[in-house]
């Protein structure tokens, strides 16, 4: 926010200026901590998946960063005078699986009595100095990946409006539940140029954030971006969550739709993700390889676009 007061410090790697995953504090020449929180609303009904998606969904920013999660903390919001506790304690342990899985250690946390409850982590990772990935990377030529499948704002959307059961939505959850690190060792062994991964602003939105930090523009390419099951179907039904509108609303200016884009194809584009991919920049031939790769891994990646000169705009095609 431009009325907080502006910080300067050596140290600082990578802060608040081109609105990346994580901030980046270098401790010495071989070390660099991240440090990143997220914290979000129940989108299941079953508390332990919750707590697995909400870890998943924080631990990706360190990922995204080019790091390894090295500690965890709980962020913690429950009813507890109207809500069983047992569902709390479902929760946590998601979360202390998927920080287990992650190889990064849980150190505690803090919880407050609320309405409604929430669930996150706040997380802290290592990377060295000079392997810092970030969205202002990306060059004219490269290509881009993602490794995540798109739809799941529109998923949730439906299993509220009861338009679909939660086995519908299994692959969903596989998918959001699923950690980003092998991607983002991949990343790294493939000298990535710039990255992010996708979350609350959809992939037109992060994607427009690593164009503008970049100076660079991105095309992309409906046809060859990766969907979950019935996501179009859904979205047709009038499955699209609120915030793909706003999104859409507030970024105009730097998304061009070309003719034979459908307008609910654009929606699903601007669709808000919950532990979305991570969208990677590469030279060709480096994306071909990690692309092999992921895919020998069982990661559902796509090439879906290159970066071009056209600084700050993203333009989608059929």
């Amino acid at each position: 926010m431009s009325c907080l007061p502006e910080q300067k410090d050596d140290r600082v790697i990578v802060g608040r200026d081109t609105f990346d995953d994580a901030g980046v504090f270098k401790l010495d020449e071989e070390r660099a901590l991240i440090q990143t929180v997220d914290f979000f609303t129940p989108i299941v009904d079953d508390p332990y998946l919750y707590g697995q998606i909400a870890a998943a969904n924080a631990l990706s920013d360190v990922y995204a960063m080019g790091g390894k999660p090295l500690t965890a903390m709980n962020i913690v919001c429950f009813p507890s005078q109207k809500v069983d506790v047992k569902y709390l304690a479902e929760i946590l342990k998601g979360g202390f699986d998927k920080v287990d899985e992650a190889g990064a250690v849980m150190m505690g946390g803090h919880s407050v009595d609320d309405e409604e409850p929430k669930y996150g982590l706040s997380v802290t990772g290592m990377v060295h100095p000079q392997r810092v990935k970030t969205n202002a990377g990306a060059r004219p030529g490269d290509k881009i990946i993602l490794t995540k499948p798109l739809g799941t704002g529109i998923i949730s959307t439906a299993l509220k409006g009861e338009l679909i059961k939660e086995e519908d939505a299994e692959k969903a959850f596989q998918v959001m539940a699923r950690l980003n690190s092998q991607a983002a060792e991949l990343m790294q062994d493939f000298n990535a140029s710039a990255c992010t991964d996708i979350t609350g602003f959809g992939l037109l939105g992060h994607g427009h954030e690593m164009a503008a930090a970049s100076k660079a523009g991105i095309n992309l390419y409906f046809s060859t971006i990766p969907l979950l099951p019935g996501v179009e179907e859904l979205a047709l039904e009038g499955m699209v969550p609120g915030g793909a509108y706003r999104n859409r609303d507030f970024l105009k200016e730097c998304v061009k739709l070309e003719e034979g884009v459908k307008d609910i194809q654009a929606s699903i584009l601007f669709d808000p993700q919950t532990s979305g991919g991570l969208l990677i920049s590469l030279n060709p031939h480096a994306a071909e390889g990690i692309l092999a790769e992921l895919k020998e891994k069982g990661i559902e990646a796509e090439i879906i676009g290159e970066v071009v000169d056209n600084p700050g705009i993203v333009t989608v095609y059929p």
